[in-house]
């Protein structure tokens, strides 16, 4: 197993040119973001409000600089990524909102949410999707000689094998482990000791939004620190066991029709997405703030 590059610490010693360029990095997304200020507050300042879920107006190279630093900072960090359907998912669930709401990072998966927020008058830079963020984050460690450790958990127990498989041929500085997602409540302590043991930088959980967001508020704290992200259906894909949408759809951003095309059965979920356009349409058009 490979170890991954823990935080440094400041014991009088000579700065290493590799530690001076951690700070340095340090010191750039902290002028970016505000010391300490996702960390404590839930938020950074620079969010914009879609129907009560705070998005963090960020590109995807903020997002991974950002995940990169916390792995490093010895800390627990929340990442959501969210779309129209979670939006509407936080509208009937108070607890659910809390919690999207205290996370370190909330990103705009979904073009529904650009939308939403250039409605707004405070336009996301770009989409920041899951299924895009982690591969980019993989691939920007290696880039730094970051050596990273990733736990999944979830999927069937072929999907899984085979993202794993992928994922440490693709990225073979880092270390990958992982477990199904059909287990029962009995086997959780046993593979919560199996993600302490492995000691985590990134813990991607794909349970499907909201019971993956809801896991990582429960086990978090019962782990050390890392960073939590609910991943959705991003295992099967980056295992192969299933096809993301054409490079057409996405481009036109009408991933939403092909899965649909190919998942019928997401038809009822899918039922959210006017849903949320009338809410959006209905509510106050801008918003101030910085």
């Amino acid at each position: 197993m490979r170890v991954g590059v823990r935080p440094e610490t400041s014991n009088g010693a000579r700065e290493t040119p590799r530690q001076g360029q951690r700070r340095k990095r340090a010191e750039l997304v902290n002028k970016r973001w505000g010391h300490g200020s996702v960390a404590v507050q839930g938020f950074a300042k620079d969010v914009v409000d879609v129907l009560g879920v705070r998005f963090h107006r960020v590109t995807m190279a903020e997002a991974v600089e950002k995940i990169l630093f916390w792995t490093t900072d010895g800390g627990h960090h929340l990442v959501v990524t969210a779309g129209p359907e979670f939006v509407m998912q936080c509208q009937r669930q108070e607890a659910l909102l809390r919690l999207v709401n205290s996370a370190d990072l909330v990103t705009a998966d979904g073009i529904g949410v650009v939308w939403a927020a250039r409605r707004k008058g405070r336009p996301v830079p770009e989409r920041v999707t899951g299924v895009e963020l982690v591969p980019h984050v993989l691939t920007e460690a290696m880039r730094r000689h970051q050596a990273l450790r990733v736990y999944l958990l979830g999927a069937t127990a072929a999907s899984l094998e085979a993202c794993l498989t992928r994922l440490q041929a693709s990225y073979p500085t880092h270390a990958f482990a992982g477990h199904h997602g059909y287990f029962q409540h009995p086997d959780l302590e046993r593979i919560l000791e199996d993600i302490r043991a492995f000691r985590p930088h990134l813990l991607l959980v794909g349970m499907g939004q909201p019971r993956q967001e809801l896991f990582l508020r429960d086990v978090m704290g019962k782990l050390p620190p890392l960073v939590g992200m609910g991943v959705g259906g991003s295992i099967d894909v980056w295992g192969g066991t299933v096809r993301r949408a054409p490079e057409a759809f996405r481009r036109t951003n009408l991933e939403w029709l092909y899965r649909l095309i190919t998942e019928p059965r997401r038809f009822r979920r899918q039922l959210a997405l006017p849903r949320f356009a009338w809410r959006v349409i209905t509510s106050p058009t801008r918003q101030d703030g910085p």
